[in-house]
């Protein structure tokens, strides 16, 4: 692991790092804001949506002040694996900038595109045995793609995440234009993409969830929030899905409602 650069912010460090990864075959950068506090701390993973990279969420959506306030540690990872030799596509959402937090299995994408596994073991092995994180207090949260990665991951994950949010996460992929292309591409078919939908997997997850999508959201026909409202629907554990007046797809969005979010997840673990 390389240093990229490390700043004084909030009272804590963000820190920009980058490693060779073993699940994606490539180097990968992410962002690590440590508050000043005695570790290990518990941690908050922010999974960013199309097109994005590790500096989205961490310079545009003020979290590290929330984080700070509550002593909650935040990675931002990539989107994808990126590079000369990394597969692409023209388009905004397939390829670099759009890896859906699923492990591919088609050509060309399967050499390299293996986010769910460089989440959940790859990068997660690196965090815990080089910074003074707490393992067992985690939650995991996300703005569109990554909002649909954070339920998608954590329905996964058997209990690792104790808390899980999303903003304007895309709901049910395998109805939609975003998650219909990608899966095909990816993993081959639709049909696999069951295996990666929200709406679908959501019944396994057991951790409390926080969703907010703005009414205005020009990427609503997209999101398909309603498909995820009615698979919670009968869940004992509780779930809150706000649906916010007047607010688009933006990270003004996301910003305004960051407060809110770091809150929630704070409240679960530091219980």
């Amino acid at each position: 692991m390389e240093t990229v650069s490390e700043n004084k912010c909030f009272g804590g460090v963000q820190g920009v790092y980058t490693h060779a990864s073993d699940a994606t075959g490539t180097d990968m950068t992410f962002g690590l804001f440590l508050p000043e506090a005695e570790g290990p701390v518990p941690v908050l993973w922010f999974l960013s949506g199309l097109t994005c990279t590790h500096e989205n969420a961490m310079v545009k959506t003020g979290a590290q002040a929330y984080a700070a306030q509550h002593g909650i540690a935040l990675v931002f990872p990539d989107t994808s694996p990126r590079g000369d030799g990394v597969a692409d596509d023209e388009a905004y959402d397939l390829g670099q900038g759009a890896g859906f937090y699923l492990d591919a299995t088609q050509a060309p994408w399967a050499p390299n595109f293996r986010m769910e596994s460089y989440i959940l073991n790859d990068l997660s092995d690196l965090l815990f045995a080089s910074f003074p994180l707490d393992q067992s207090r985690q939650g995991i949260t996300g703005h569109s793609m990554g909002g649909h990665g954070a339920i998608t991951l954590a329905a996964k994950s058997d209990g690792r995440f104790r808390s899980v949010s999303a903003f304007s996460p895309i709901c049910n992929p395998t109805q939609s234009d975003w998650g219909q292309k990608q899966f095909e591409a990816y993993l081959g078919s639709v049909e696999a993409g069951k295996a990666h939908d929200a709406s679908l997997l959501v019944k396994n997850l057991d951790a409390p969830l926080l969703v907010d999508t703005g009414t205005d959201d020009q990427f609503g026909p997209l999101l398909k929030t309603e498909a995820l409202v009615a698979a919670l629907e009968g869940r004992e554990t509780p779930a809150d899905v706000r649906m916010q007046a007047g607010y688009d797809h933006s990270y003004f969005f996301v910003a305004t409602f960051m407060g809110d979010h770091v809150a929630f997840h704070a409240r679960h673990l530091k219980a």
